[in-house]
């Protein structure tokens, strides 16, 4: 299989006339350099391995209660076309939550593109030979590296489906980032009349490494994975969550001009918005973005009303109702979590960032109607 797609990558018009060399590479160097991207590039995906995976993770995924929401849509779309599923990226966590809700209702695993940290030691091993992940250097400037990778993705999406985290990493201010084209470009250019997005949003009521996302706030540098896993192993101590996986409505790639830099640009806006208006409003986050340093109850509560009847004008996709329930089941999560504390009727905030980091998640719903993106 790894042989048809090194050739049939080799064969694209855009490896081809790189591989012609130009003014800064012979033909030799652009071979050698081409070669040494596809060695990279190359995944391998075991899918009888693949499913045993959620047994020695168990320790964390027993914390994590998974509710999937219109999972019928990948149901059938993957009946009768090739899918390229598009997720937001809240955590770590999401590699194995997203797959595993796909694999429990018997849909066929896809391909993941993911960073290439995480494919260090056991892990990249893990990644590479069993789970079928693709290495991405995200911030590669490299002409041959790009032009590999574009190639290499639309020779995966001719053989398999294919899962993208399209914000480029976890978002480390707790919004929904905008997306990059460039994975995005690479399945257009497959020109597979068969292909479709399905959008996919992912939210918890808590986020495993919070802690660490809020306090960074903008991710300035690539760390370790093994110092990551490291601390979201330190965080997972008495935390327990919910996760919502919503799939939203096919986006067919059909009629896409891939040379159309308009066609691109609107794919790429309709499947944000997609993913944004699939995305769980959930207690937590409600609270969070209309708690102030000290607010009594009724206050906070009157406040989230206000913010749901704002959801409810963009068909939010809202986990509560009311501004009570809101309160009542973010409530203990976020006092368990340490974020904040409760006196009596009175709301007092202990982790600031935190809290904004959780309070800026509807950011995306709420921004075209006028919303402040401050929390606090």
């Amino acid at each position: 299989m790894e042989k048809d797609i090194t050739q049939a990558v080799l064969s694209r018009e855009e490896v081809a006339r790189y591989l012609r060399g130009g003014p800064d590479l012979t033909p030799d160097q652009a071979q050698e350099r081409i070669s040494s991207y596809l060695d990279e590039l190359r995944t391998t995906q075991r899918y009888s391995l693949y499913r045993t995976l959620k047994h020695p993770l168990y320790p964390i995924l027993r914390k994590v209660r998974r509710h999937p929401e219109q999972i019928e849509i990948p149901q059938a779309a993957t009946r009768t076309n090739r899918v390229i599923y598009a997720s937001n990226h809240k955590s770590h966590m999401d590699y194995l939550v997203e797959l595993l809700v796909l694999d429990e209702n018997g849909i066929r695993p896809p391909v993941i593109a993911a960073g290439i940290n995480l494919f260090n030691g056991a892990m990249g091993l893990l990644n590479r030979h069993v789970t079928g992940a693709i290495p991405i250097r995200r911030n590669s400037r490299d002409p041959a590296y790009l032009t590999t990778l574009r190639a290499y993705v639309a020779e995966i999406v001719h053989r398999h489906d294919l899962f993208l985290y399209l914000e480029g990493g976890r978002s480390y201010s707790g919004e929904f980032k905008s997306l990059k084209t460039g994975l995005l470009q690479a399945v257009v250019h497959a020109r597979n009349p068969d292909a479709v997005i399905v959008p996919v949003a992912i939210a918890y009521d808590l986020v495993l490494e919070d802690q660490t996302l809020a306090r960074h706030g903008v991710k300035r540098r690539q760390r370790p994975f093994t110092a990551e896993v490291a601390e979201m192993v330190r965080y997972a101590v008495g935390y327990e969550s919910r996760a919502f996986v919503t799939f939203g409505q096919p986006i067919p790639l059909a009629t896409v001009d891939p040379e159309s830099r308009r066609d691109l640009v609107m794919l790429t806006r309709r499947t944000r918005d997609a993913i944004g208006k699939a995305y769980k409003v959930l207690p937590t986050a409600l609270l969070a973005a209309s708690l102030r340093p000290s607010t009594r109850r009724q206050d906070l509560e009157d406040r989230i009303d206000r913010q749901l009847d704002a959801l409810r004008l963009v068909n939010a996709n809202l986990g509560v109702e009311s501004g009570r329930d809101a309160v009542d089941q973010g409530t203990g999560p976020l006092v368990a979590r340490g974020i904040i504390v409760v006196e009596g009727d009175r709301y007092r905030v202990r982790e600031r960032q935190v809290l904004r980091y959780y309070g800026r998640a509807m950011n995306h719903l709420l921004r075209d109607r006028g919303g402040s993106k401050r929390t606090h």
